[in-house]
C-alpha cells in the first residue's frame, strides 16, 4: 500500500530484536533506525545487522518511544509493529506525526480492538487511511505459531544442553501455549496511513 520511495528514511519504533527491521531493509534501499529499550534484544539485533552486512543502512538506538528527540519531519516512514499499545494508539498518532516528513507514511500493526474508533482517530489527527487489513487467529497460527512450535521442537533435539537457548525456547513455548489457550486474543489489524 505504500508508494515506492527511493531510499526512504524509516523509523522502526519498538524494533525489539529487529526481525521486521531487517525485512524492511531487504525490501528497500533506504536507511532504517530501530529503537527499543530492551538492550539484550538490541544486542542480538546489532549482531544480526553485522551478519547481514547492513551496518551502512541499519542502526539501533536504546531509546524509549516516550522520549524520542528526533528532528521534526525527519522520516519518510514510521513503522510500529505491535508497539503502539505501550503509548496508546491516539497518543502515538498525535505525537509521532511531527516526526514524519510533510508527505510521510505510517504503518501500525496493533491489536484488533476498537477498529472503528481507531479509524476515526486516524482521520481526526490529519492522516489519510490508505488501507488496513486484519490478521485473524488462523493467519497467526499458520504463519507464526505453528512454524515457531516446529522450530522449538527442532532446537530442543539439537541443542538441549545450552542453558541460554533452553531459556529462549521455553519463553517461545510460553508464547505458543498462551496462543493455544486464548487464540481470540491474537487477532490484529495493520493500518497504513499517510500524513497530509
Amino acid at each position: 500500500m505504500l508508494p515506492l520511495i527511493e531510499k526512504p528514511l524509516i523509523l522502526d519504533i519498538g524494533c525489539g530484536s529487529g526481525i521486521s527491521t531487517l525485512e524492511l531493509a531487504n525490501l528497500c534501499n533506504g536507511e532504517i533506525i530501530g529503537i527499543d529499550i530492551d538492550q539484550p534484544a538490541l544486542n542480538r539485533f546489532n549482531n544480526n545487522i553485522t551478519r547481514a552486512k547492513l551496518t551502512d543502512r541499519v542502526r539501533v538506538l536504546n531509546c524509549s518511544m516516550f522520549d524520542m528527540d528526533f528532528t521534526d519531519e525527519s522520516f519518510d516512514i514510521i513503522w510500529s509493529e505491535g508497539s503502539i499499545y505501550a503509548i496508546g494508539f491516539e497518543r502515538g498518532l498525535r505525537e509521532w506525526r511531527r516526526l514524519l516528513k510533510r508527505v510521510g507514511y505510517m504503518v501500525i500493526h496493533d491489536e484488533k480492538g476498537n477498529v472503528s474508533e481507531k479509524l476515526e482517530q486516524i482521520s481526526s489527527y490529519g492522516y489519510e487511511l490508505l488501507g488496513y487489513f486484519t490478521l485473524n487467529e488462523e493467519t497467526w497460527w499458520t504463519e507464526y505459531f505453528a512454524p515457531l512450535e516446529q522450530l522449538i521442537g527442532e532446537f530442543h533435539t539439537k541443542r538441549s544442553s545450552d542453558p541460554e537457548i533452553i531459556k529462549e525456547l521455553n519463553r517461545a513455548q510460553e508464547e505458543v501455549d498462551f496462543y493455544k489457550r486464548y487464540p481470540e486474543r491474537n487477532s490484529s489489524v495493520c493500518f497504513v496511513i499517510k500524513k497530509y
